[in-house]
């Protein structure tokens, strides 16, 4: 019986030994170093290894048939190989290294960041509104990072030897087309939208994605926050006008609402030292703004809204004139986007948009009467597919409508009426490649079709980074940039073309913990520039796209939060050369709205002991060039250097409550803006001039800020 039993066992035995088959190989990385610890099994089986020292391994499986052989090792891709069981010997597999998404490559040029969660961060959404001097404007922050012009009678972005018409702003990638309050000649303005309304934003100086376009110099991307994470009530009482706003919270949907008011009568009545300028109806505005989200597992949806209405009445200072000339403006501005992602099975997601916006001005000029209006709208689809972590793919097309209509009437009954009005499609690819953690790129293609000018153009863009060292590395863009003639020549002369400009740009940037440095150096040259043989742009002006320059130059960025305990400070440089032969110039010159050196130095100090949060801040700009009738040379003089010191003060009477203090130009530097000369010689055969300086040298704000929330501690600090 017990020799029928041990046959028996060895019969089924011998069965099992020679049902199973020796799995085996080799693994190392792609330099073919041997991996050890790597593990290695059949999928949905118990079977399986790990890789010694000298990353061999077998095992013996049962299995028969076709099987997927799974390879996975911390720091690398997992490895997958189909195959028949009987041929899985021998084998050589080589892991990739895995991409590591916070210590690995980034592509960086020409791009600044704000937002809690990017790695390459330069500035945060709290450092957008607390920079001295900037006045809760997030423009004004963004103007001491390098690469901006201070042109301070304007307020709008110049970058990197552009003027302001090239920059544009995306909300939710989808254009706003006005994006800066209406304002008069000589007084700055400021951007439209609330702060806090954002969860990041990215400014590209130059070399910018294929996805974005009709902006020659650079984009400002702005994102609305994708889910709040309490529900609470902000109120603002400040010396100028107040706030109020309200987040509510509905399970997975939610609604934050906010209106101001600004009126500047009682700051002029107060400090009435205007400069040239006489005001019979100060600044006053009303605007807000509103955002709804809808979040799923799946999908995201946004609707964003916000409306400003603005009037003033002001004489201002004229050399050509003995009183002063009246001014009057109005401005209503509605502007809307909505956006829905959803998040497909296998890494696919599809971005659908659609923005509109509606912008009137009634302008009196002495006795004359200019009435404007322009309605535009976006429509945009992309796709985004992501392939492995090596590679991504970002593809779309979009449509543009632009209708632009303008009217003047004199006091003798002349009426003068332009306009135009623009489809413009267009469609973008773009893939980002990660070769392993030192090195990746972004290659793209974006082309356009603007029904108006009856022109096609297309534009490539590349840009590459390595990684130098652990907290270091380098980077390289280039890109085509074509953007539409501005409305004040495009509404005169159907005939013109795109106008173009290149971009090269070279960036290094080293991050350490509570450090960044970037230093970057771009060219960027320009072509088919729109020029016209009158002082202004008007109706029987001869235009063309014969204009052409240069801008080159070099940004420097430095910023230290851990080195001295409470104390954050950053510090920019631009050094700037640019020429340009556009609009009505002689010839190539510097134009007057760039300044060859420009310098920043931001500070933020927590007092502990005084509950204080203290910011001081120092820009500098070196002279602009404007034109003097009375020598031979055009654009040859530059005016004295503009300088201001700025600084605020932030004190928390409890938790939730605020006291706030801004002041700007703190020393009251007397800059000048530049000069106006007479239109004609007096009796010495010389232009006359006078002085352009800002309406006031210095400009204060008093605030008390209350904040009510779940949580009985937050507070507006974040938006001062």
């Amino acid at each position: 019986m017990k020799t029928t039993i041990s046959l028996i066992a060895f019969f089924f035995i011998s069965i099992i030994t020679f049902a199973q088959s020796t799995v085996s190989g080799i693994v190392t990385d792609a330099k073919n170093n041997p991996i050890e610890g790597a593990n290695i099994y059949l999928e949905g089986t118990y079977d399986g290894a790990s890789s010694d020292v000298n990353g061999k391994f077998n095992f013996e499986t049962s299995e028969k048939g076709t099987q997927n052989l799974i390879v996975s090792m911390i720091a690398f891709d997992t490895y997958m190989q189909a195959g028949d069981v009987s041929y899985l010997k021998d084998l050589n597999i080589e892991l990739q290294e895995a991409i590591n998404q916070l210590t690995g490559v980034t592509l960086t040029a020409g791009s600044f960041q704000a937002g809690d969660n990017s790695k390459v961060s330069v500035l945060k959404p709290l450092d957008i509104v607390t920079t001295a001097g900037a006045a809760g404007d997030f423009v004004g922050a963004l103007q001491t990072l390098p690469g901006t012009s201070n042109v301070s009678e304007d307020g709008r972005l110049f970058v990197r030897g552009g003027q302001a018409g090239e920059t544009q702003v995306f909300i939710d990638g989808l254009r706003v087309f006005q994006p800066f309050s209406a304002t008069a000649n000589n007084v700055p303005t400021r951007g439209r939208f609330s702060p806090f309304l954002f969860k990041g934003i990215t400014f590209s100086t130059g070399g910018y994605s294929a996805e974005y376009g009709q902006a020659l110099s650079s984009v400002l991307l702005l994102n609305t926050t994708d889910e709040p994470d309490q529900e609470k009530t902000d109120i603002s009482v400040l010396s100028v006008g107040g706030g109020l706003g309200r987040t509510e919270i509905w399970g997975n949907k939610s609604l934050s609402v906010n209106a101001q008011y600004i009126n500047l009568a009682p700051y002029q009545w107060l400090i009435p030292n205007e400069q040239g300028a006489r005001w019979n109806k100060p600044y006053e505005s009303f605007s807000g703004e509103a955002v709804f989200r809808s979040k799923t597992d799946k999908s995201i949806f946004k609707f964003y809204t916000g409306f400003n209405q603005a009037n003033l009445d002001v004489d201002q200072e004229d050399i050509n004139f003995e009183d002063f000339v009246n001014f009057r403006l109005k401005n209503s501005n509605l502007y809307a986007n909505s956006t829905y992602k959803h998040f497909f099975d296998k890494e696919w997601t599809v971005t659908a948009g659609a923005s509109i916006s509606s912008d009137r001005n009634d302008i009196g000029f002495e006795a004359n009467d200019i009435e404007t209006n322009e309605t535009a709208g976006h429509l945009k689809i992309k796709v985004k597919k992501t392939f492995s972590s090596r590679y991504q793919l970002n593809m779309g097309i979009e449509h543009f409508i632009t209708d632009y209509k303008d009217n003047l009437v004199t006091p003798d009954g002349f009426t003068l009426g332009s306009g135009f009005k623009d489809n413009l499609s267009s469609g973008f690819a773009e893939a980002d490649i990660f070769l392993s953690n030192k090195f990746a790129m972004k290659l793209g293609v974006r082309g356009e079709y603007s029904s108006f000018l009856e022109d096609f153009n297309v534009a490539p863009r590349v840009s590459l980074a390595y990684k130098s060292s652990e907290k270091g590395q380098f980077s390289f863009a280039y890109g085509d940039f074509y953007q539409n003639p501005l409305a004040e020549s495009l509404k005169f002369d159907s005939s013109l073309d795109f106008e173009k400009t290149s971009h090269y740009i070279l960036n290094y940037q080293y991050l350490s913990d509570g450090k960044t440095f970037r230093a970057e150096a771009y060219y960027k040259d320009y072509d088919g520039l729109v020029k016209y043989d009158t002082e202004m742009p008007q109706f029987n002006s001869e235009y063309n796209n014969a204009g052409s320059g240069y801008a080159s130059g070099i940004d420097i960025f430095w910023r230290d939060n851990k080195s001295i305990k409470n104390l954050d400070y950053w510090a920019s440089y631009s050094y700037l050369k640019t020429k340009r032969d556009f609009r009505n110039y002689q010839e190539r010159a510097t134009p007057n709205f760039a300044s060859t050196h420009g310098l920043s130095l931001v500070t933020k100090y927590w007092v502990e002991d005084w509950r204080s949060q203290i910011g001081v801040s120092y820009n500098h700009s070196s002279g602009r060039p404007y034109d003097n009738p009375n020598t031979q040379e055009f654009l040859a003089e530059k005016t004295k250097a503009f300088n201001s010191i700025n600084m605020n003060w932030a004190y928390l009477i409890s938790q939730q409550k605020i006291l706030f203090f801004s002041v700007s130009n703190i020393t009251g530097f007397k800059n000048v803006n530049g000069y106006q000369y007479a239109n004609t010689p007096n009796v010495e055969g010389m232009f006359d001039r006078r002085e352009i300086r800002p309406t006031a040298d210095a400009f204060f704000v008093v605030g008390f800020f209350w904040t009510l929330s779940d949580d009985k501690s937050s507070n507006q600090l974040d938006n001062l």
